[in-house]
């Protein structure tokens, strides 16, 4: 049986993320809101509180404390800034093909950087043909000497502009049915950031293309083998990104309901708080049970990682429901706010932004259910 309770040591831990979120995240809040863009004083501030360092192991200068302390402070972040959250989330993905499948020289040269916060990363697979369906995609890699020579265009790609350690997968040009993953540095000849897409949501969280032109990166970058880039790429995606989401939408979800009390028992109507309203509760009662709810499923999911169980099938529905779940609330977070819903000085019409992309990010809502089905059908 899972013990679903938290141990006294990651009770400390939540109160220190939220502190975290509350005195060095929130500040930045209104900037990136409208910049667009997260300050390299918030990033060195996620890299000196060791928000980098949660998952990579402690030989390698990170603290190794699991993936249930990384939905934590994912939720913790994500109640202040869903934006900043997803940052710290894709960061981990990039981190993870190193940490799962490197070798040790990779390990070395990479891991203990990231673990600082002094090296960002990210994870290119989509692109324009292909992203639910990663088989379609055209970025090709080929041979010569030691090195390989990569061309193609990546889409759609979280740090895109910022990560310097990028994972990279490609397929074979001469046997297009070997895939592979690379990891590629953003200084190489051949590499660069391209078009910087502006989101509706998710303000200060950097998403753009990636283009490779005749990149030409040394032998040792080669991840895993040629031909298990799929299973690097997709084990990634499924353990680590998926997990991550989850926080994000928890954090998301939790921020919706927290907002919408407040507002209930601060707006008066009719000569009463709208809290006193039968409708009013029956949206915070269904708020606060898919929350429930959702930190359930999350919480299972990375307690059977930390135990090394797999828990790909129960992290597509734990990322399906808290996701959906955090669209709602934001709807209905709105829908209670009134007109001041639809006012920016209330962070309310922010949250509703931001949730549209919760549910695309790491596999969509259609996608999960057809994972999910597949478990059931088993």
């Amino acid at each position: 049986m899972i013990d679903l309770m938290f141990t006294e040591e990651q009770e400390m831990f939540r109160k220190a993320a939220r502190e975290f979120a509350e005195t060095s995240v929130a500040p930045h809040v209104a900037k990136m809101e409208e910049t667009g863009r997260m300050s390299d004083e918030l990033i060195r501030a996620l890299g000196e509180a060791e928000m980098m360092a949660l998952t990579i192991p402690e030989e390698y200068d990170g603290l190794g404390l699991g993936y249930t302390a990384r939905l934590i402070a994912l939720e913790e972040i994500g109640r202040v800034s869903a934006a900043t959250a997803l940052t710290l989330q894709v960061f981990a993905l990039g981190v993870a093909p190193i940490t799962m499948f490197g070798d040790e020289e990779q390990k070395k040269k990479y891991l203990p950087g990231l673990a600082k916060g002094e090296r960002l990363a990210t994870v290119g697979v989509t692109e324009a043909t292909g992203g639910s369906d990663p088989k379609s995609i055209r970025t090709s890699y080929r041979k010569v000497g030691g090195d390989y020579v990569l061309t193609g265009r990546k889409c759609f790609i979280t740090n895109s502009h910022i990560a310097d350690t990028i994972t990279i997968l490609a397929r074979g040009e001469e046997n297009p049915d070997l895939f592979t993953c690379f990891i590629v540095e953003s200084g190489v000849e051949g590499f660069k950031p391209a078009h910087e897409e502006h989101k509706m949501g998710m303000r200060g969280c950097n998403t753009g293309w990636l283009v490779l032109e005749d990149c030409r990166i040394p032998g040792e970058n080669l991840l895993g083998e040629e031909g298990r880039g799929l299973r690097i790429a997709m084990s990634a995606i499924g353990e680590v990104g998926r997990a991550g989401m989850v926080g994000c939408a928890l954090g998301l979800h939790t921020a919706c309901l927290e907002a919408s009390v407040k507002f209930a028992k601060e707006r008066i109507l009719y000569g009463e708080p709208i809290s006193n309203l039968q409708m009013i509760q029956n949206k915070l009662a269904e708020m606060k049970i898919d929350l429930e709810a959702g930190r359930l499923l999350g919480y299972r999911a990375t307690s059977m990682q930390d135990k090394g169980m797999r828990a790909s099938n129960e992290l597509a529905a734990a990322k399906y429901f808290t996701t959906e779940a955090a669209q709602k609330a934001a709807k209905m977070a709105v829908d209670i706010h009134g007109a001041y819903g639809c006012m920016e000085e209330y962070p309310v019409s922010r949250y509703l932004r931001d949730s549209f992309l919760v549910g695309a990010s790491a596999g969509t809502s259609d996608i999960m259910k057809v994972i999910v089905a597949r478990w059931a059908l088993e």
